[in-house]
């Protein structure tokens, strides 16, 4: 039975969740101190170990220099890197959102094309790194990330005829399958599990190094559906947030969130909007939201504290996600 389902108040429920506790198996395995420290809040985990409470200090000097030397994850589309300043960015939480008609599909080719990405070995300008997939609606498409990994391989080809013509670098010849070996795919069916896994992710990335990517395929699904009570929606959705942002800054890494489009009546008229309402708009680095332009789709950065607002074309190919086709490539700012 799942620590969601018990007869017991909301900020209870909420207390046992962030600690950890999602199953009354759990429970019966942990001890009374832990339990009475979770009841009080306190961080102590079901695996006896206990987070800091006050991290050590850092100068604005260091925050620039770290700034000047920071990872960025390329999209495979120019026009979008330029406008993110050269990509998903590490150390970051990205939203990505879509507007009705956009395709759901056609998002998931973009988190698909970053956990590819992230594989491209330093020697191409990529990070050498390595993918979590996160999928709450179970729409991950394996044969899909063979395609764009192929693709992706080629494209390594012809970097390296071009310019390293005297240099024949050994990870041009890696097999797609070495890339769908660096994707560590999770399929989670309940917001507890949701929750249990993103605790445990500190643990797994401990164990696994050169994560630089954490995908969530969507953050909102489980938190949606049959959820009623709504103070304990908000708590539970702002402890995971936490620790997603914690995971980025910890191993340097990128996380990129999907997230569902909803409508909010603003000064008097229906605007498209992020879903989880104001409070979930705070707890992401940078929010992009796709969208239509005619025939054309673009990629808008909707919020940021170092971008300008500003939006670029893209097009989804057989190969991934690519420039526009269209010969009007303008990057539009808004």
């Amino acid at each position: 039975m799942e620590v969601g389902m018990l007869p017991i108040s909301a900020s209870k429920r909420g207390k046992l969740l962030a600690a950890g506790y999602t199953t009354l198996d759990a429970i019966a395995r942990a001890s009374a101190s832990h339990l009475a420290r979770a009841k009080t809040g306190v961080s102590d985990r079901p695996n006896g170990t206990s987070t800091t409470v006050v991290g050590g200090g850092q100068t604005a000097w260091d925050m620039l220099n770290d700034e000047k030397f920071s990872s960025y994850i390329t999209t495979s589309c120019v026009d979008l890197d330029n406008i993110l300043g050269g990509g998903i960015k590490c150390k970051d939480v990205t939203e990505i959102g879509g507007v009705p008609g956009i395709g759901k599909t056609q998002i998931g080719y973009s988190l698909i094309q970053l956990a590819v990405n992230v594989q491209i070995p330093q020697g191409y300008g990529g990070l050498g790194g390595k993918a979590i997939y996160i999928d709450t609606e179970g729409s991950f498409m394996v044969e899909r990330v063979l395609q764009i990994a192929e693709a992706c391989i080629e494209d390594m080809a012809e970097y390296s005829n071009h310019f390293h013509k005297d240099l024949q670098p050994c990870e041009v010849k890696m097999h797609p399958n070495n890339i769908l070996e660096n994707i560590f795919y999770f399929r989670v069916c309940s917001y507890t599990e949701q929750i249990a896994l993103i605790n445990y992710l500190d643990k797994f990335i401990m164990e696994n190094k050169d994560v630089k990517i954490i995908i969530v395929d969507s953050v909102t699904f489980h938190f949606r559906q049959d959820f009623e009570d709504m103070a304990l929606r908000t708590r539970l959705l702002s402890e995971m947030a936490l620790k997603l942002m914690k995971l980025a800054k910890k191993f340097c890494l990128a996380v990129v969130m999907l997230n569902q489009v909803t409508t909010k009546f603003i000064e008097g008229s229906f605007q498209l909007t992020l879903a989880l309402g104001d409070s979930w708009s705070h707890s992401c680095t940078n929010r992009i939201i796709l969208f239509w332009n005619g025939n054309e789709r673009h990629a808008f950065i909707d919020k940021s504290p170092s971008l300008k607002s500003a939006s670029a074309p893209y097009s989804v190919t057989s190969r991934g996600i690519r420039n526009s086709t269209s010969s009007c490539k303008r990057i539009k700012m808004m």
